[in-house]
């Protein structure tokens, strides 16, 4: 059994979970604030492994501390954006990686306007079925249609790619191009480009990057997405340092026998593996 001291001087050195249980800015359905708890009972319950594939027991308080859920369910707007940036400042700044589950993709901007006052070069590798680079969505600047147009128009990030993208219309090519954003598509999906990532890296994974058939628990179903296997395989190649993640978009009331639950839990386990 480890002892309380040992967990205490560990702590410094591993990664934080947080719970970031908000959806006010979704456009379509909400549901994915109940989505923290969901997931986390997925290592609760005992039905699944607690090991990475590479062999790293995955445990709160032997290789991550879970810090527990941000309490933000009444803000909206900017109030909840400073919630969630001075949250992960505060931890960024004591050194720690942090691996954020949200809640709905809008998370991401403060997310990462935190990060950018502490790595000045900081890279992202973006896993989704939609670009996120809308203007303005329903009126809604902090909407989760928007965060990557809100992160780039305020050069918080040196670089964006972004992958498994299945959804551009006319505008959000536009952005695209206006932003040097590097989008692979998914009907153009290989590893290859893994190589080309460069550090620090935060990595933004949106579930609905996987097809329907694998993640059916999330709010917009878009079919020909990536396999669960794709999307680990390409966690495992990184090469450079991740210093920081977020799962987003799980919508439990949407999901089948916890089967996208259990996918955030086993990728967040090879995103841990992969920060160690």
């Amino acid at each position: 059994m480890l002892n309380d001291t040992f967990l205490v001087n560990h702590t410094l050195n591993m990664i934080t979970l947080l719970g970031i249980p908000y959806d006010a800015n979704s456009s379509f359905l909400r549901g994915s604030a109940d989505a923290p708890g969901r997931i986390r009972q997925m290592e609760a319950d005992g039905s699944a492994n607690t090991f990475s594939e590479d062999g790293k027991e995955i445990l709160n308080g032997l290789t991550y501390h879970d810090a527990g859920d941000l309490e933000i369910a009444e803000a909206t707007g900017f109030a909840a954006h400073t919630l969630i940036r001075n949250r992960i400042s505060e931890l960024v700044t004591a050194k720690s990686k942090v691996i954020s589950l949200g809640g709905d993709h809008a998370i991401t901007f403060p997310i990462l306007d935190a990060y950018a006052a502490v790595y000045q070069a900081l890279h992202v590798l973006h896993i989704d079925a939609h670009a996120d680079l809308y203007d303005l969505f329903d009126q809604n600047p902090y909407s989760h249609a928007s965060p990557f147009a809100r992160v780039m128009e305020r050069k918080l990030v040196a670089s964006l790619t972004q992958v498994g993208i299945r959804t551009l219309n006319t505008h959000q090519r536009e952005q695209a191009d206006r932003f040097q954003v590097n989008v692979i598509a998914a009907k153009d999906f290989n590893l290859s480009f893994v190589r080309q990532l460069s550090g620090p890296l935060y990595i933004s994974l949106d579930l609905d990057a996987l097809d329907p058939a694998f993640a059916p628990g999330v709010s917009h179903h878009e079919p020909g997405g990536l396999t669960t296997r794709e999307v680990i395989s390409l966690i495992q190649q990184i090469g450079v340092p991740v210093v920081g993640a977020d799962i987003v978009e799980c919508n439990p009331h949407r999901d089948i026998n916890n089967m996208t639950a259990m996918v955030a839990y086993k990728l967040f386990k090879e995103l841990v593996s992969v920060m160690l």
